[in-house]
């Protein structure tokens, strides 16, 4: 029997990659760089030390519960250590080449302006609610799943954590904050004059006054991670979930696939994304989702455990 399966296989890549790139390059400038690889070389024994229990007591279901659940909550954890990491190959942001490569392609600074140019209170409620739809998106599709099927649950939660170990990967390398760096709301990188467009930036006050604003706004002031925006994420994971719906959940799907359509929209309107972080995001997810869909089940997975569900 082979203990581990792909998430497994995922996991301790990404886990073993990160601790030698942080053992070989942290410099000067990852002083905590010891307790980080203490932390890598726990999470990969613990992973280990659970697949190994749950190989043996496989009549002990909690150790499954665990088994399946396990890389849930490493998402956070991964994802603001990425902030940590992103300087040890860089000193500062790459946000003036993005800047610049905005206004080439389109004649302005779309991640700055949509929002001045939209600034109705109910589309700026759509939009940040379509924003915050994204946890709701990977909780909510995902206890369904647990609910209906375990086998459909791992299935999900394999290659949604497959998009985010490489997403997490690229953000080491090329740290990128998105268009709140002109507010410097995130780090406090100053920015070349050219890139900065000649108008008032602030956000209408109708836009402030949306409740999904404020809201959205209390998650980043305590969760975000500075230079995580290229590739979105939110657009590469939202659209993974959307993969799910339509093989597991039909009957939501077009409804599914709507919002997250609103969702890649909002991350340019909301400031947390250059439109081609969402494009870059797009492409990740047309092609990690097929891949960690075909990795999951050439590393051992039963096909027939992960059927389409019924309509």
């Amino acid at each position: 029997m082979n203990r581990y399966k792909f998430v497994d296989y995922a996991t301790q890549i990404y886990v073993l990659l990160v601790g030698s790139l942080v053992l070989c390059f942290h410099g000067a400038r990852l002083s905590a760089w010891p307790w980080v690889l203490l932390g890598h070389a726990v999470v990969s024994g613990l992973i280990h030390l659970l697949i190994v229990a749950e190989t043996r007591f496989p009549s002990q279901r909690w150790l499954g519960f665990v088994r399946r659940f396990y890389p849930i909550p490493l998402y956070i954890a991964f994802y603001r250590e990425t902030e940590l990491l992103n300087q040890m190959f860089n000193t500062g942001f790459w946000d003036a080449h993005f800047l610049r490569l905005e206004q080439k392609l389109f004649g302005m600074q779309p991640g700055l302006e949509l929002m001045l140019r939209l600034p109705s209170r109910w589309i700026a409620e759509v939009l940040y609610a379509s924003y915050f739809s994204y946890y709701l998106m990977i909780a909510g599709i995902g206890l369904v799943l647990l609910l209906r099927d375990r086998r459909q649950f791992t299935h999900f939660v394999s290659v949604v954590s497959f998009v985010f170990y490489v997403c997490y990967t690229i953000y080491i390398f090329v740290p990128v904050v998105g268009p709140r760096i002109v507010h410097r709301e995130t780090v406090a990188q100053p920015l070349p004059p050219d890139v900065v467009p000649a108008i008032d930036l602030t956000p209408p006050a109708t836009v402030e006054g949306a409740v999904f604003y404020r809201l959205m706004g209390w998650i980043y002031d305590h969760f975000e991670a500075a230079g995580a925006a290229f590739p979105s994420s939110h657009v590469a994971v939202a659209w993974c979930t959307v993969f799910f719906s339509f093989r597991y959940l039909r009957p939501i799907r077009y409804a599914h696939a709507i919002v997250a359509v609103l969702l890649s929209i909002s991350t340019v309107y909301g400031r947390y994304h250059y439109v081609v972080d969402v494009i870059a995001g797009l492409a990740v997810a047309a092609v990690l989702v097929p891949l960690g869909n075909w990795l999951y089940f050439r590393l051992g997975e039963s096909a027939n455990g992960a059927q389409t569900a019924r309509s």
